[in-house]
Formats: C-alpha cells, structure tokens, sequence
C-alpha cells in the first residue's frame, strides 16, 4: 500500500476545496433526498408526535389514485408546450438574427432578456389583468375585432396554454441569449458557402446550424425541463391554485399540495420520489438517444 504523507500541502489541499462544496451538497440535498425516501414509508401529517409505518401504502396509494394521472397528463402538456416555445422558438429565432437579419441584435437581446430579472409573481398578476376577458387590454382588442375571449382561468385546455405563455414569458429571454451564442459559434465561411450554393434556408438551419449547435441545444433542452415545471409553480399558486377541478395543476404543484396544504406528507414524499424517478428516465432516454448525435467542436 501507498503511503500518504498527509502532510504534503499537495495531498489536502484539493480535498480541502471540494469539502465546502460536498458539505453544502450534504446540508441542502443528500440529507433532505433520503429523508425524503423515510417519509414516503410514513404515515404523518407534520403535526402528530409518532411517525405510523405504512410501508409501500404510499405508492400504492398514488399509483391507483386518479387524480395521479390527471396530474401526469398535464404535466406531459406543460412539457410540450414549454419546450416548443422556450426550445424550438429561441432557436429559429437566433437563427433569424444570425444569418437572416443581423442589425439591431444588442436591442433584441435586451428587449428578450428583460423579462428574466421581473418577478414572476409580477409578471402572473401583470397577465392576470391583461388577459382578463372582461375588462382587460386583450379583451378590448378582442372586442373591436368582434371575438369573445373565454374564461381562460376556469377553461380546461386553455388553463394550461396560457399558464405555459406566462411561465415562456420568464425564461424565454435567458434561452434565447444561450442558443445565439450557440448559433453564433457556428463557422460563418460554412454558412455563405451554402448561401452560394442557392441552399434554402430551412436547410441551412436543419442540417447545419442545428447540428453545429447541438450542444447548447441539449443543454437548454434539459433546462426547460428542468425549470420550466419549476417557474410554472409560481403562475399556478398565483393564480389558479390548481384549478379547474386539477385541470391546471402538474407534478411540482401536486407535491406541495399533498404536503403543505392537505399535510398528507407520505404521500407527498412518495409522488415526489416517483416525479424524481420518472425524470431520471427522460433523461436516461434524453442523453442515449439524443447525446449521440451532439457535435462538439474540437
């Protein structure tokens, strides 16, 4: 066996510097993660002194519940509209300003961006008013254009669109930021030669720009799903408080519900270590189906 001599500056010293960071990591994650797993075993509503072991009762419970399925269902939908529009949309639109129309890109990044540093808080109750279908800004366009808006707050379908262009309206402007840099990294000499090539546009963007800026793609795909579920939170509590009838209402609000509202904190505990597990596989799917075709520039 080797020997360490402890005592060799070069020996502590990078353990000394990832120690902070391991302790941090402890404190705020491991910790809270298996206490987590303990409680889902549990039956407690944060109250009572005694902890009644129920075993796998709290999983069961959320598996055949359907209100589970409601919630999953949504959450597929805030999914898919977030990552149209904080995903596909920043990137056309970086391509755009790119290799399309490249003046006036220092007001675009600002006027894009802005929105990032307001409160979300502000920005739901901002919303709130402008989309109000009675008295609101839209509601008068609407109104000189002939069109009825629905009660988009109580609407089943609608609830969920406009509680996603909320949330876009947050982290669009930090995506879009991320992906120009991205596109713009992308070899311009690659760009006029097909250009002189006569290569349409949406081909350029498809079969270059897309690929060369893979990497930045992945990383704002995992982020939109990452965060996006994160900041709807915020438009949901603000605003619908889950409702219609759970009709806006995904994984993140659900888990606070169970816990904070309803004290049902075993199976709060459960759904959130099922919500952990059910992303763990996207991203297992993400990074061995889509990592793969990621071009990093060498």
């Amino acid at each position: 066996m080797k020997y360490v001599n402890w005592k060799n500056r070069e020996h502590w010293l990078p353990y000394a510097l990832v120690l902070p960071a391991l302790l941090i990591f402890t404190i705020f994650v491991f910790i809270p993660f298996f206490y987590t797993v303990y409680l889902s075993f549990f039956d407690w509503n944060m109250i009572k002194p005694v902890k009644n072991f129920v075993g796998w009762k709290n999983y069961l419970h959320i598996l055949q519940d359907p209100l589970t399925w409601i919630i999953l269902k949504n959450t597929a939908a805030y999914l898919g509209i977030l990552l149209v529009f904080n995903c596909a949309a920043p990137y056309g639109l970086a391509f755009v300003l790119s290799f399309v129309i490249k003046r006036g890109q220092g007001f675009y990044k600002g006027a894009f961006f802005l929105p990032s540093v307001i409160s979300l808080v502000v920005g739901s109750i901002l919303y709130l008013w402008i989309l109000n279908p009675v008295s609101g800004p839209a509601a008068v366009v609407a109104h000189y254009l002939g069109i009825v808006l629905p009660v988009w707050s109580i609407t089943q379908g609608w609830v969920i669109v406009v509680l996603s262009l909320i949330t876009t309206w947050k982290v669009f402007g930090y995506n879009f930021i991320v992906i120009l840099g991205g596109v713009a990294g992308v070899p311009q000499e690659i760009i006029e030669a097909a250009k002189i090539d006569d290569v349409p546009l949406y081909r350029i963007f498809w079969d270059l720009v897309l690929p060369m800026s893979s990497a930045t793609g992945v990383y704002i795909f995992i982020m939109t799903i990452v965060q996006g579920l994160q900041y709807v939170f915020t438009p949901i509590k603000v605003i619908t408080q889950g409702g219609p009838d759970n009709g806006s209402s995904n994984i993140v609000y659900a888990v606070y519900q169970e816990a904070f509202v309803l004290y049902h904190t075993g199976p709060a505990a459960a759904l959130s270590i099922l919500s952990m597990g059910l992303f763990l596989l996207l991203f297992f799917l993400e990074f061995k189906y889509v990592e793969k075709g990621v071009y990093y520039e060498h």
